[in-house]
């Protein structure tokens, strides 16, 4: 069972839950949401709150939700999950039930979509977003990564509730 915590609780190194672990990067409510496996983003302060941000390439089928929703969660999982992650970054949810296909349990946490076996959950109200524009990268080995130019957008959340398994 999930039990919040405060923010300043969480006691983590974003560079390995992030870049080396990854998460799940979900939007929606109850009936209508997608998942996908994510692994770029931070966590920080900016304009005077507790934020998540996230990037999203305009191909993923979560790039919809993230538009139509104001709520986005990050859930992390142990090791032992990370079948899990491996499933969700290689199905699409536009024809595949990823919770059922990956053996996770949806639950809604502050009016989003996270999951049960999470051992840790970050809800965030969305309250920025952006494209990346090329013309703004300043090393230019950072465009080498965009072959095609699918840019990510990135997306700012205030951090709703911090939660533990």
């Amino acid at each position: 069972m999930m039990q919040k915590i405060g923010f300043e609780q969480l006691e983590l190194n974003p560079f390995t839950v992030i870049g080396n672990d990854n998460f799940l990067l979900t939007a929606g409510n109850g009936t209508d949401w997608n998942t996908m496996t994510a692994g770029w983003g931070g966590l920080g302060y900016l304009w005077n709150d507790p934020v998540a941000f996230v990037f999203v390439r305009k191909e993923r089928y979560t790039l919809q939700f993230m538009e139509r929703f104001d709520i986005f969660s990050l859930s992390f999982f142990p090791p032992e999950k990370k079948s899990v992650l491996d499933f969700c970054g290689t199905t699409s949810g536009r024809d595949t039930d990823k919770a059922k296909g990956a053996g996770i349990t949806p639950v809604n946490i502050d009016g989003c979509i996270a999951f049960d076996e999470a051992n840790l959950v970050i809800t965030c109200q969305k309250i920025a977003e952006t494209v990346l524009d090329p013309s703004t990268l300043i090393d230019a080995d950072i465009k080498s990564l965009y072959p095609q130019e699918d840019w990510h957008r990135m997306f700012i959340g205030r951090i709703l509730g911090v939660y533990i398994n």
